[in-house]
């Protein structure tokens, strides 16, 4: 049995590594799903040796199997957006303490204590439906925060303008977390010049406006908002972690998580630092799921660790994925 407090107490890539690996061997055995992909692909722990050996799980998966480690009862199921008529990803959780360590210290690490801060939100597609992994983690962070400003909204932007001018007059740390359509509707009804406050986007249109290349949406919410930099929050449904870019799109994950490529041609074969190609995400948290997780985001990751999300696959399955049907 794993001790979960191991993921959140990683201090070094050696430490990461052989969790990882620890990871592997539990999910292997216990993970009904990702033991039959793996059999497919012919690997077996005992001949994986480097975490780039893993099998990843194509994504599409959460949305067609419960992907599940834990015999535990399920706690809460997190679901993604869709559009009417689609399958939506369903990701079962049975301890979701481990996901409130994950995005409490996960923010820890590059922000500080989330109790320092006014936790200001503008969620609105996600607020109007349930199973929102992004709320649930929003609202803790809510409740954790010591100034009673903190909260949601919704279609009450003058109220939030007022609020955002006089916390960030006041000189109190504020983080607005908001989706990427909401603060546009936000900064083309008022005009800020905020000292205090970061600026984080989340989420992208979600069908309500065009879509907008990173750069272009950061230029009009830098101006918008009177900042030097937006900030982005990087997670999705199916994991327990999250990575975050304080600008320029460049983004750092958590101890406990890591983002590697893929080969676009190749779906099995990891790639090195620097170039671009499918993002696989190893996060640790998700250990009572599956860790090993192969998106439909396409990225690079740097040299020095950051990575970037430069778009999605084009077409809506991976290549490679469809290597079973159960």
């Amino acid at each position: 049995m794993i001790d979960t407090n191991s993921i959140f107490n990683i201090d070094n890539q050696t430490e990461f590594e052989d969790l990882a690996l620890n990871i592997f061997k539990f999910q292997f055995e216990n993970n009904r799903i990702y033991r039959s992909f793996c059999d497919l692909l012919y690997v077996h722990p005992s001949g994986v040796k480097n975490v780039k050996d893993i099998p990843f799980l194509p994504i599409q998966f959460f949305k067609s199997h419960d992907i599940l480690s834990s015999k535990d009862a399920i706690k809460t199921t997190f679901s993604s957006s869709g559009t009417t008529g689609n399958i939506t990803s369903k990701h079962h959780v049975t301890d979701l303490d481990i996901y409130t360590q994950s995005f409490t210290k996960g923010f820890q690490q590059f922000y500080g204590p989330i109790e320092e801060f006014v936790v200001l939100a503008l969620l609105p597609a996600y607020l109007e439906r349930e199973g929102s992994s992004l709320i649930y983690m929003v609202d803790a962070m809510i409740k954790q925060s010591k100034y009673t400003e903190s909260g949601f909204y919704l279609n009450n932007y003058a109220e939030l303008k007022d609020t955002l001018k006089r916390l960030d007059s006041d000189g109190k740390k504020t983080l607005l977390i908001g989706v990427s359509f909401a603060l546009l509707d936000l900064v083309e009804a008022y005009q800020f010049n905020l000292n205090h406050t970061i600026i984080m986007e989340t989420g992208g249109m979600k069908g309500r406006r065009k879509e907008l290349i990173r750069e272009d949406l950061h230029t009009k919410l830098k101006t918008g908002f009177g900042v030097s930099s937006i900030h982005s929050e990087y997670g999705m449904t199916e994991l327990l972690s999250q990575g975050y870019s304080k600008g320029h799109g460049l983004f750092n994950s958590p101890n406990w998580m890591r983002i590697l490529t893929r080969d676009t041609e190749d779906p099995l074969s990891i790639q090195a630092t620097g170039k671009t190609g499918g993002i696989n995400i190893i996060d640790l948290a998700n250990i009572n799921s599956c860790s090993f997780i192969a998106t439909q985001d396409l990225g690079r990751v740097n040299d020095d660790g950051t990575f970037e999300v430069i778009g999605r696959f084009d077409n809506s399955d991976i290549r490679g994925c469809n290597l079973m049907v159960l």
